[in-house]
């Protein structure tokens, strides 16, 4: 079921969701998303999902590695935050998800329905576009909105030119 968006109500905006990893084809998306949100004065979320680790050892390792994640997430979005910032000047919205990738995107996407659009990065190396992208792809992880893949291969300069 595709819920209602709300964009155009009253007391609401557009928002462009820019998934955020530790891959380098990352700041490709970013720069998509900050420089396309300027351009139609709508608003930037930026997620990062921390991916359940299979761990059962002993509780106290595994308290260690959540909060392990949780700081390589808050950093890879202070950083994603400042490039928006320095391409189009805007402070962007941040979230921290847990879960498997697509399934946390498909709540937020389903908790705020102001988001109008997905914007996910694709690699360019020999492992193909990445989990997420090639799940999108392949029709697996169908989100009820447009989602925009971003490749790796364009320039900064390319980005600035389409957007």
């Amino acid at each position: 079921m595709v819920t209602k968006r709300e964009v155009r109500e009253p007391g609401h905006r557009r928002k462009f969701l820019c998934v955020v990893d530790s891959t380098p084809e990352c700041a490709k998306a970013i720069h998509y998303a900050a420089r396309r949100v300027q351009a139609i004065d709508a608003d930037l979320v930026l997620v990062y999902v921390i991916e359940p680790e299979d761990f059962q050892h002993w509780l106290g390792v595994e308290d260690v590695m959540r909060a392990e994640a949780r700081t390589e997430a808050e950093a890879a979005l202070a950083r994603a935050a400042e490039q928006a910032l320095g391409w189009a000047d805007i402070n962007p919205e941040i979230v921290i998800r847990e879960g498997k990738p697509a399934a946390a995107v498909s709540e937020l996407i389903d908790e705020d329905h102001d988001i109008a659009l997905v914007i996910l990065a694709a690699g360019d190396g020999k492992d193909g576009p990445g989990p997420l992208v090639s799940s999108v792809a392949s029709g697996a992880s169908a989100f009820p909105i447009p989602v925009t893949v971003v490749p790796a291969t364009l320039t900064d300069a390319d980005i600035d030119d389409i957007v």
